[in-house]
């Protein structure tokens, strides 16, 4: 086997394998971090307004992080390249500052001072080797198909970490198989084994894939925020993208956002095993995408893929939608409505691919254009988008508690959560109470819930399809087009 094959080979595994950890994290952080908050702590809505205004800030802070630490990344020359150093540094600081947000005991007004601090920290820390992680993808092959391998691959390893957060995570915080019999010991417990498993994965990255470094051997650029800015603005399709992918991912985040946990407590009962089930199997599906994607999106091309999966996420939606309102009984209702969700998220999670692969697609626009790559300043855009997505949908989620008054319950649950830590009443007396309290929810506010995360995501996934067919003209013969003039120039530079 001829040594690049070999090595193509053995990024193969070595990359993706890298990220089941940190996406373990990222869906510790994104999914779980306000049910933390909302189930643990008693907040007024004052309290709750200013966590929710330090995460959009801190997503906001991240519009200047992102590009910055994706030009320092362009900047960095090593002898492990560019991307390595920022992986581990990265990582190791993110598992710190993880670890430290769901170990705390403080309440009020100090809790919120402390979660800011913490919460800005982790912006900075999980920018490093996110950044760095994906940016890695355009350098280790310039070929699309073997790029599509890559990322497919990638997103695969990503979902397996998103898939053991989903299955364990509610599981073991929440009901009577919470460790330690409370959501308090439990996340805390939770933090410490994903600051744990963050490094240990990622360290098959770092010390197993082998990335072209040939533009490392190019002066370095000077850090520049009218190069940042010029880079993303001056790149078309670029622009475009972004818009479309920041739409995608706040429709695609609000049920995780904590709304659909939540609703499944007020509708089913307070237990971890009923959102267990609900997002594994809404998460399961998206396998069969995870590995087939290179070969689908080969054979039909993007744009007519994304019609179908729209029409595929837009009756998981409405079987969703349908299952909250028909007077079915319990067991079926839940049926229905984690079937739903599964049709929806195989929709999203294609969109999903596609986008990942349409903005990676711009490095070769970008340097077809202006005659630079730039690919860790683009690469930042990606998880600066994800994360910005991650804080509006927090900000839908609290202000959908705020409006339809859920914060009375979750509050009630959070204050016999930290009876049962401080050894005040037992787990069953804990459960007893909580579901008596849950009695008391009305049904407009259950609805309230179920239309903002089915209604609200079908909205935005329907206006990034309609931008994405008339906007992004990258498809696959206008990309083919540009590499083979990229290689027409390279070889006549080369003469």
């Amino acid at each position: 086997m001829h040594n690049d094959e070999k090595t193509t080979k053995k990024n193969l595994l070595m990359f993706p394998l890298g990220t089941v950890g940190r996406d373990i994290i990222y869906n510790l952080v994104t999914s779980y971090l306000l049910t933390f908050v909302l189930f643990t702590r008693n907040l007024n809505t004052a309290q709750l307004s200013a966590i929710t205004a330090i995460m959009v800030a801190a997503r906001i802070f991240d519009a200047l992080n992102d590009p910055v630490m994706g030009n320092i990344i362009e900047r960095t020359r090593t002898k492990w390249g560019k991307f390595k150093p920022w992986l581990a540094i990265g990582i190791l600081t993110t598992s710190l500052v993880v670890y430290g947000m769901f170990n705390t005991n403080l309440t009020g007004w100090a809790f919120v001072w402390y979660f800011g601090f913490m919460y800005f920290a982790y912006s900075i820390t999980y920018t490093m080797h996110d950044i760095s992680y994906w940016g890695m993808v355009p350098a280790l092959s310039s070929d699309a198909d073997t790029r599509n391998k890559f990322t497919s691959r990638a997103t695969l390893f990503a979902g397996i970490g998103g898939v053991l957060a989903a299955s364990l995570i509610p599981m073991f915080t929440a009901g009577e198989s919470a460790i330690g019999g409370n959501a308090v010991t439990a996340y805390g417990i939770v933090a410490l084994a994903a600051a744990i498993l963050g490094p240990l994965f990622l360290a098959f990255t770092i010390f197993g894939v082998k990335e072209e470094r040939n533009a490392s051997d190019e002066p370095a650029p000077p850090v520049s925020f009218k190069k940042i800015i010029s880079t993303i603005t001056g790149n078309s399709q670029l622009v475009w993208i972004a818009v479309i992918f920041l739409l995608q991912q706040i429709g695609n985040g609000i049920v995780l956002s904590g709304i659909g946990q939540t609703y499944i407590y007020v509708e089913f009962g307070y237990k971890g095993v009923y959102f267990t089930m609900f997002q594994m199997l809404g998460m399961m599906v998206t396998a069969f995408l995870m590995i087939f994607y290179p070969a689908i999106s080969k054979k039909f091309g993007r744009k007519k893929l994304m019609s179908w999966l729209m029409i595929t996420g837009a009756a998981g939606y409405a079987i969703m939608l349908a299952a909250g309102i028909l007077p079915l009984e319990a067991g079926i209702r839940f049926a229905f409505l984690t079937f739903g969700y599964m049709l929806a998220n195989f929709g999203q999670y294609g969109f999903y691919l596609i986008m990942m692969i349409s903005i990676m697609n711009t490095v070769e626009f970008n340097e077809y254009e202006h005659g630079v790559r730039d690919e860790a300043i683009i690469g930042s855009l990606r998880p600066f988008l994800t994360k910005m997505a991650s804080a509006l949908t927090v900000a839908i989620a609290n202000l959908t508690y705020i409006v339809f008054g859920i914060l009375k319950y979750t509050n009630g649950i959070s204050e016999f959560e930290q009876a049962a830590n401080a050894g005040e009443m037992t787990s069953e007396a804990k459960a007893d109470a909580i579901t008596e309290l849950l009695k008391g929810v009305q049904r407009t506010q259950s609805s309230g819930l179920l239309i903002v995360m089915t209604v609200v995501p079908l909205i935005l996934m329907y206006l990034s399809y309609i931008l994405y067919a008339k906007k992004y003209t990258l498809d696959e013969p206008e990309y083919e087009r540009i590499c083979n003039e990229l290689e027409k120039r390279r070889n006549g530079a080369a003469v």
